[in-house]
């Protein structure tokens, strides 16, 4: 059973930028593509750096600390690429952004 939270209104999330959210216990990373809204753990396998945060291109977010750069939508690293974050599905209802946790 899938577990959807509540992480933004449809507004709140800027095509082509990152947005840091608290949902339970984890820091996530969300962000908006070609209209198509992506969640990735906040946290940069290199040092920790918030991906939130990281200048985006495409698909690619680039981390603010050392330019390690992942896919937004795979989460797969571009550095290393044996390496990815989590993702996280998403819906849209009700003009807000969910996420599953499960």
């Amino acid at each position: 059973m899938s577990e959807l939270v509540r992480i933004a209104k449809i507004e709140e999330v800027e095509e082509g930028k990152g947005m840091v959210v608290e949902a339970g216990e984890k820091c996530l990373a969300v962000f908006k593509v070609d209209g198509a809204f992506h969640v990735i753990d906040n946290t940069c396998l290199h040092r920790g750096g918030p991906l939130g945060e990281g200048d985006v291109e495409g698909e690619t977010v680039t981390c603010p600390w050392h330019g390690w750069e992942y896919n937004v939508k795979t989460g797969h690293c571009v550095n290393n690429p044996s390496s990815h974050v989590r993702t996280y599905p998403t819906v849209v209802e009700n003009g807000e952004v969910k996420v599953d946790l499960s």
